[in-house]
């Protein structure tokens, strides 16, 4: 088979390389991909939003099967268009990626189908935005109603921050449409997890869960980022917390969303919090999380074509999805001054030879002279599986450590809160 992953970071690589293990996988292209990626793939300069070309390219190199990976796309409808063009598709369309794409249509659907949430207020007036912060309970959390790069979400500690914030987004337009609605709702406490699941509209079945690790800095200080790192399993969410989150909310979102003749297929990410009240939802993305998926997808066993034809098809019950009781950790090497200037070009020393138990997931490079250079904040991923949590960790950082570049950094905690409750801490 031929097989399109439109896409180009650290995700993209992890699923190709995943992809590549079944053997019927003939050849693979990436659109835009990258210098790393293009060890795996072949790469094409296909922006991951132009649709019309990713079509076109897909119709020229007759490929079999199309893999969207990001969320722009997905909201825009890339699936619609290659499903329009006669292609077999993983991934939402663009009337269930909204899932994503919006969060007040999102928070909306938790209300009507009592799926538990935070509290929440929707407003696309300013002056009664600015009115509302005024007497709302602190910490308060203003987002954004559209994709903003990961970054429109805000947690308010002061009414003079939440203002601010308010204004910078259907004021000034900090990101552009995105912000002309705003929801604000209320702080949630406890530990977060995340779940990526798949499902076909109709079958849901959960991936191993996860740790995200969105803090620049050590000790969860500095800027947000995209994660700075990620750790599978996460030690907080025990069986019991699984079997309330799939009556709870995930069999209940699946629900909803064909109610409301959205079905979802493909990868449904659930952000989630277990408050003292039980678990809520945070966020719904409507693809695979990065760098979640990055330590989730090592620990699948089979074949991810399988999985992926099966949501593809609307045939996920006929198949077994299972995953490795192994643990796994990701730490990322980024830009130094990342999440905000950084410098490109650095050439990027990697280690000749990986263990079996080693990957390294290639997102902000690009080739230049034969050579692999940094060309973003987040550079690659370097990814452990090992028999426990501790050595997982253990061995992503020995890994991590033979890689070199200029003006490297990354957190050197990733994991420790894991090992701190998986210790009983």
């Amino acid at each position: 088979m031929k097989i399109l992953v439109i896409g180009g970071g650290g995700r993209e690589h992890a699923i190709i390389q995943k992809l590549k293990e079944d053997p019927r996988v003939e050849r693979i292209f990436a659109l835009p991909g990258n210098g790393g990626i293009a060890a795996d793939a072949v790469c094409g300069s296909v922006s991951a939003v132009d649709i019309p070309a990713q079509v076109a390219f897909a119709k020229a190199n007759a490929v079999d099967f199309v893999v969207v990976a990001p969320d722009d796309p997905l909201v825009l409808g890339a699936v619609d268009a290659f499903e329009a063009a006669g292609f077999l598709c993983f991934g939402p369309n663009k009337n269930a990626a909204v899932i994503e794409g919006s969060k007040v249509f999102s928070k909306n659907l938790m209300k009507k189908y009592r799926i538990p949430t935070a509290a929440y207020e929707v407003f696309e007036d300013l002056a009664a935005a600015l009115d509302y912060v005024e007497a709302c309970p602190l910490p308060a959390v203003v987002k954004a109603d559209g994709l903003a790069l990961g970054k429109g979400v805000l947690i308010c500690e002061t009414r003079e921050s939440a203002r601010a914030a308010v204004r910078s987004m259907m004021a000034d337009r900090l990101f552009g449409e995105s912000g002309a609605r705003v929801v604000i709702e209320e702080f949630l406490t406890g530990p977060e997890v995340s779940v990526l699941a798949f499902t076909d509209g109709e079958t849901i079945e959960p991936m191993v869960s996860s740790m995200d690790h969105k803090r620049a800095l050590d000790g969860d200080e500095g800027l947000n980022t995209g994660g700075m790192g990620t750790v599978a399993p996460n030690p907080f969410y025990t069986e019991a917390v699984a079997a309330r989150c799939m009556e709870e909310i995930f069999l209940p979102t699946v629900y909803a969303m064909k109610s409301e003749g959205r079905p979802f297929r493909g990868c449904l990410y659930f952000g989630l919090m277990l408050t003292e009240s039980g678990p809520k939802v945070i966020e719904y993305n409507c693809r695979f999380g990065d760098p979640e998926a990055q330590v989730v997808l090592p620990l699948l066993e089979g074949s991810l074509l399988e999985v992926m034809l099966a949501v593809a098809r609307g045939e996920l019950s006929k198949i077994d999805v299972t995953f490795s009781k192994k643990s796994a950790c990701c730490v990322i090497l980024a830009s130094k001054g990342y999440p905000q200037h950084y410098e490109k070009g650095f050439p990027i020393t990697l280690p000749e030879e990986l263990g079996e138990s080693e990957r390294i997931y290639i997102a902000g490079a690009a080739e230049r002279d034969g050579r692999l250079v940094t060309s973003g904040g987040r550079v690659l991923g370097a990814v452990a599986v090992a028999e426990d949590l501790p050595a997982a960790v253990a061995g992503a950082y020995d890994l991590a450590d033979r890689i070199h570049f200029e003006n490297a950094f990354c957190r050197r905690d990733i994991g420790r809160r894991a090992l701190e409750a998986r210790n009983g801490g």
